[in-house]
């Protein structure tokens, strides 16, 4: 698992060092990708990034097994991608800001189809507006992305929601498709708030 990587002990973590660099090496020769410091990059992980769609990996980044990223993809200093995520930047690019989290089984696609009902689909334009995702977000697992949108700082996406419009700063949404359901920063109060009552009710 990702999170282990960085809670090695020193004699562990001598070991393991050179194998990530190895794949991290054979990732460089065949892609355009640039990694940061410190990263884990499971082998599993299918990383595709060709010049015109490169992919940026900040310091400290992990990518868990069976991840499928396709650039134009940046990823800021911290983020962790679970196993499972599909990401595709299709031309416009994904960017994800410091610190976010993206749970298991999550899809975030940059690109649609047209639907014009006089047109097979196989023959449908493809259009790519790209997608942003703030910094210290919670994407839980199952969550679908749809192209265009921007997730605000701190926000908090529920498992399963389908994102389909913008989410502001804080919130916490939920749905499908999603909808705000509360603000996080309100999330601190609600805690001591219960906190307090349980103490009281105890005597």
């Amino acid at each position: 698992m990702p999170w282990l990587w960085f809670g090695l002990k020193p004699a562990l973590r001598a070991w393991a060092e050179p194998w990530q660099a190895r794949i991290q090496e054979q990732l460089r020769a065949v892609e355009a990708v640039e990694i940061g410091s410190d990263c884990f990059i499971a082998p599993q992980a299918r990383i595709f990034a060709e010049p015109k769609r490169p992919i940026v990996l900040g310091d400290r980044v992990s990518v868990g097994a069976e991840a499928f990223l396709h650039g134009p993809i940046t990823l800021g200093d911290d983020v962790s991608v679970n196993p499972r995520v599909s990401m595709d930047g299709g031309r416009a690019g994904i960017r994800v800001g410091v610190g976010t989290r993206i749970a298991t089984g999550a899809m975030i696609y940059a690109f649609d189809h047209g639907m014009d009902p006089a047109a097979e689909m196989r023959t449908q334009p493809v259009r790519s507006r790209g997608i942003e995702i703030g910094r210290d977000v919670w994407i839980a697992a199952g969550v679908g992305i749809t192209d265009g949108v921007r997730i605000g700082d701190h926000a908090v996406v529920a498992m399963g929601a389908v994102v389909t419009r913008d989410v502001p700063d804080w919130a916490i949404v939920a749905g499908v498709p999603a909808r705000v359901i509360g603000k996080r920063s309100d999330q601190g109060d609600r805690r001591s708030q219960d906190s307090g009552s349980n103490s009281s009710s105890g005597g």
